[in-house]
This record gives structure tokens, sequence and C-alpha cells, in this order.
């Protein structure tokens, strides 16, 4: 490689370090993230308690797998991963949650009690930063700590089976622009893309957000704005739905909406439907009833990234019995795979199993 060609790559890797810092930027200004209220010292955040993934028998190891949330379709599929995965591999596994993303506090609580009556945590941690101390001394009393979905900020874990969020953001600012550029919107129309997220404390939502205002700001017209406030409806999709209308009624220049998470994306995908907002390109993250009708809908534009979350469940609790075994593990990070589903592969025999599973 030559001097100059050196000096360029140089440049397009600052150019990429900057663009996602500025991206990361947009998560801390976020909008609308005060619904919900720390109320830890009033006793008021609940964990979801511990409950069965199938049969539980006297003798075998016991993993316990806290969530994000119990109730969320994006969820149930991981449930049925660890709960396949029980079955598979003779292992108790009991799963609770947090009732909403926000509640990382509920979390704690619950890593806590893992701490005294598990062999192995399996973890999806709602906040990448609260929760790393908790984490920390889990993994330093001898606890295998597997992570799922998202990451968090320490080395005090075996493993990380998840999506790679900042290529998945990028893939997802791809299919936002082929659709608007196939809904022959005008490249010198002034445009609007409007964003909510369910957590401003995921690095998964971070890296996602990171990467589609990456591949936006290096790919798109320069008249196709990114709306300056991100909405953050803590991991509450009512909320996610209440934030989607206020979009729609007092913006316009709206084309295109980006949900960085499932509740984000079912609160967009519900009110573009119910608004028969054809105009507007719903783009986002895993596969739910509402996003599934707007993509067999051909008056829709609508895509999704498919992540195989059912993996990450089964090949978590694997994992985790694995390493109370005594086996090692030699990559940190797994890399579970997304794809996109859009009216051209939804009913494709991929995406089927997948979302079938």
């Amino acid at each position: 490689m030559n001097g100059s060609m050196r000096i360029i790559k140089k440049r397009i890797i600052k150019i990429r370090i900057n663009l996602m810092l500025i991206a990361v930027l947009f998560i801390l200004s976020v909008s609308g993230c005060g619904k919900v209220e720390n109320t830890e010292e009033a006793g008021e955040i609940t964990p979801v308690a511990f409950q069965p993934a199938g049969a539980i028998i006297e003798g075998r190891k016991n993993v316990y797998v806290i969530l994000k949330n119990a109730d969320n379709s994006y969820w149930k599929v991981v449930i049925k991963g660890v709960a396949a995965a029980s079955e598979d591999f003779d292992v108790n596994v009991y799963y609770g949650a947090s009732k909403t993303e926000s509640e990382w506090q509920a979390q704690r609580m619950l890593i806590e009690e893992a701490m005294e009556k598990g062999d192995a945590i399996v973890l999806a941690p709602d906040s990448s930063s609260e929760l790393a101390s908790t984490v920390t001394a889990a993994y330093n009393k001898g606890k295998p700590v597997v992570l799922v979905d998202t990451t968090i900020n320490c080395e005090d874990y075996d493993v990380c089976y998840m999506t790679d969020n900042l290529y998945a953001g990028q893939k997802a600012a791809k299919e936002m622009l082929d659709n608007l550029k196939d809904m022959k919107v005008s490249e010198d129309e002034e445009i609007s893309i409007a964003i909510q997220v369910g957590s401003k404390k995921s690095q998964t939502i971070n890296e996602r957000l990171a990467g589609f205002c990456e591949y936006w700001a290096i790919h798109a017209p320069k008249n196709w704005k990114i709306v300056e406030e991100v909405a953050c409806n803590e991991g509450d999709v009512e909320e996610a739905k209440r934030i989607a209308e206020k979009f729609l009624d007092e913006d316009a220049s709206i084309k295109g909406v980006f949900g960085c998470n499932n509740g984000s994306t079912v609160g967009f995908a519900s009110v573009v439907k119910e608004k028969g907002r054809t105009d507007v390109c719903v783009v986002g993250f895993d596969f739910s009833d509402e996003m599934a009708s707007l993509i067999n809908d051909s008056n829709y534009h609508a895509a999704t990234m498919l992540q195989c979350q059912y993996d990450m469940g089964y090949q978590g609790v694997k994992t985790a019995l694995a390493i109370i075994n005594g086996e090692k593990i030699a990559n940190k990070f797994v890399d579970t795979g997304v794809v996109v589903v859009n009216g051209s592969t939804i009913n494709t025999p991929e995406i089927q199993e997948i979302v079938n599973r």
C-alpha cells in the first residue's frame, strides 16, 4: 500500500470514528426519557420473579436466565430457546426479568438472587454501565456469566451471544434509503427521519444508532436529515405509540421512521398502519405481528432487521452448562447474525424458519 493510500485509509477510519461518536451524542441528548422515574428507594421497582423454563429435576445444575422483559414478543422467543436448551441438555433453567428495559435495578435484584441460588447466570442487561459492578461481583464469586443480546461495560463475563449491532444499524440505514428511493422521494426534497429507542443505557441500542447514523451520513442525500431529538420510550410499547403519533402529527417532513428495538418498532408500525400513512417508510428491529402486517401489505414500505434471539437463548444456556462442567470458551463474542425481512424476503424458507421458532 503506497503512502497516499495509507493517508486516505486513515482519514476514512477517522471519519468513521467521528460519526460513531456523533451518533452516541444523539443518545446523550435523548428526549422523552423522563417517563419512568428511579423509584428504587421507594421500593416500587420489583422484578418479574424467577420461574421454571421446562422441567425442574433434583440433582441437575441450575442456570438462572435474566431478561429485559418476559412479555415482549422478542423475549418470548428467547424463552423458547432457553426452554429447549433445558430439555436438550438436562439442566434446570429459571428465567426472570425486569418489567421494562429501563428498570436495571430489578435486574440487579435478580442477579443477586441468582448468585445465591444458581450455578450460572445468563443475562441480557438493561444497562451496560449500571450493572457492570454487579456482574463483576457474580463473576468474582465463581459464577459463570453468559451475556445475550447486549454486552456490558466490563470484562468480567465468559462469553456474549449477540448481533453485530453496528453492522445491523448500517443495514437498517441502507434499507431505509432503498425504500425511500423505491417510493420515488426526490433527493432534492427536504425530508426527515424520526428515531426512537427503548433505552439510552443499552450498548446494543447505542451501537445500532451509531451504525445507522454513520451509514446515513455517508450515503444519504444532503437534504435527507435525521430528526435531532431521538425519543426514548423506556421499553414501554404504549409510550412508543404515543411518541410515534407525536412525531407524525407534528412534523410533515417525516418520510421515514426507525425503531432501534422491538418495542420502538412496534410503536412506529402500529401508528403508521392506524393512520394509513403509506407515505412513511418504517424500518426497525425484530419480527412482530405489527411489522408483518406492514411488510405483507404492498401499499406500505417496511423492513425489519431479524435477529436470531432463539439461538441467543439456546446457546446461552448450553454454554453456561459447558462452563459449569469445566469447558473453556475460546471466543468472548459470538455474532448470532441478522437478516433483512422485507417484501421480497418475508416468505422465503430462511426467514420462515427463523420466525416460526
